[in-house]
């Protein structure tokens, strides 16, 4: 569905004599709406939020639940500590990230923006503050265009007020994802830490600043996805459209009044859908960029239509080629399962399938081989030829674990250093190991050989690492 021309107009010529191409922002007043979507989006915002801030409260064996202690360079999540080497899961965590948004995107156009995304939760949470302080649309804007007195100087300090609060109150939870939280709290009143104190302020300040100020600004002219969504969108997507057909012409009307004989469309012309759109387009001028797809005009657009009597679904999901060929619901539904979803799809899946696999494979120990660059090969007291190696043993388990060493490779390859030694709970130790082989066994040059690390209580924790074992030129 392809929007007719928008006419920006220019504004008027400055005293002295300069034009602005830009246009003044207008003040968006959105106003309240109940209805199946609004409910969708505001439990989502529950969800979303009661994850945010509670998360950081839980507990997992005795510390933080989800950390991501950046100084000690250790990611804990749940029973899982993730290490500097593990960054191959964030990764794929981003592809399936990625796969997602282009799946859904695909079906049914901007549904993160819509629904999930934190400028549109953290909007969604400041203009209900802003509303029951306020009042709704009309009374805003009255309060607005009022000169400055007492009443609205108390009402504007008590939602600034709150929204500080709350802005706060996030900031200190996005660090508490950094610094154990149950840390920061008995450390407020003595003063944070400058590192905590500036990403608290720097956090809170940019979600006052974005939900309480700059709101639909930031999905229409700072969010990059508003731009590139087209690329995904093709005319079987689902997307929140006017059914032009059958609104127009549009008029006003009662219940009682024949709007057909009238030669009018079910469109009555209230304005609804744009007074409750929070970035103040008019979606019967067709799809627009600056839309989010939070469906909030298909629950205003039903009221009315329930209120003279018409049918629902004038403003609703469907698409393109759904308006143009008036397919059922059924054949639309149909056309959701086209190559280019089930394309996302099937990667989705498999990207997915392919990380929980290794997250549950995952062996808790991690060994990287050292050669010892002093001494690469000698000669012993016994006769043997020696190499001497070092051993960096990362223990990403949450318990202390006793390995044993073994090498094997060469007819008599024995472990001359300690075979077996300890490694503190999701810790990292240097072992020294010296490896020796007969002389007869060993030719001149390098020979592969292996060396497996295995956890004494759990045969299933080892690891096997390939190295080199050189010999003497005699």
């Amino acid at each position: 569905m392809n929007a007719p021309d928008k006419v920006i107009p220019i504004q008027p010529a400055g005293d002295d004599g300069t034009v602005s191409l830009y246009e003044v922002r207008r003040r968006i007043h959105p106003r309240a709406v109940t209805g199946w979507f609004a409910a969708w989006r505001w439990g989502l915002v529950a969800l979303t939020q009661v994850v945010f801030y509670g998360l950081p409260w839980l507990e997992w064996s005795g510390r933080q639940a989800v950390l991501f202690d950046l100084g000690a360079r250790k990611f804990y999540i749940g029973g899982l500590v993730f290490w500097p080497q593990d960054v191959i899961y964030l990764t794929v965590l981003l592809l399936v990230a990625a796969y997602s948004l282009f799946l859904f995107t695909a079906v049914a156009g901007r549904l993160w923006c819509g629904y999930a995304c934190p400028q549109t939760v953290y909007t969604e949470m400041f203009m209900w503050v802003e509303r029951r302080i306020e009042g709704d649309r009309v009374a805003r804007i009255r309060l607005d265009a009022a000169p400055m007195g007492a009443a609205k100087v108390a009402k504007k300090a008590a939602k600034h007020g709150i929204w500080i609060a709350l802005a706060l109150w996030t900031g200190f939870t996005f660090v508490g994802y950094f610094t154990p939280i149950r840390e920061l709290v008995p450390a407020i009143p003595f003063g944070l830490g400058g590192w905590s104190a500036f990403w608290i302020l720097f956090y809170g300040f940019a979600t006052y600043g974005n939900a309480g100020w700059m709101r639909e600004q930031v999905c229409k002219y700072m969010c990059p996805y508003a731009r590139f969504q087209s690329a995904m969108f093709d005319p079987d997507t689902l997307i929140i459209a006017y059914d032009r057909e059958r609104g127009e012409p549009r008029g006003a009307g009662s219940r009682s009044q024949d709007r057909k004989a009238k030669g009018l469309g079910d469109c009555v012309d209230c304005g609804l859908c744009v007074q409750v759109c929070p970035t103040g387009i008019d979606i019967r001028n067709g799809l627009q960029y600056e839309c989010i797809g939070c469906a909030a005009c298909i629950d205003a657009c039903n009221y009315v239509m329930d209120k003279v009597g018409l049918p629902r679904g004038l403003i609703r999901y469907s698409t393109e080629q759904a308006l143009e060929k008036h397919y059922a619901a059924a054949t639309i539904w149909k056309r959701v399962f086209r190559p280019r979803v089930l394309v996302y799809g099937s990667i989705l899946a498999a990207v997915t399938a392919g990380l929980v696999v290794a997250l549950v494979l995952r062996v808790p120990l991690k060994v990287d081989v050292i050669r010892d660059r002093g001494s690469l090969a000698r000669e012993v007291e016994t006769g043997w030829i020696e190499n001497a190696y070092r051993l960096q043993v990362m223990n990403t388990s949450e318990r202390v674990r006793v390995y044993a060493v073994r090498a094997e490779g060469l007819p008599g390859l024995t472990v001359a250093s300690q075979t077996s030694f300890e490694v503190p709970a999701a810790t990292t130790t240097s072992v020294p190991l010296r490896l020796q082989a007969p002389p007869a066994e060993v030719a001149p040059g390098s020979h592969r050989v292996y060396i497996e690390i295995t956890a004494q209580d759990d045969a299933s924790i080892h690891v096997r690492e390939k190295t080199t074992f050189l010999g003497l030129r005699r």
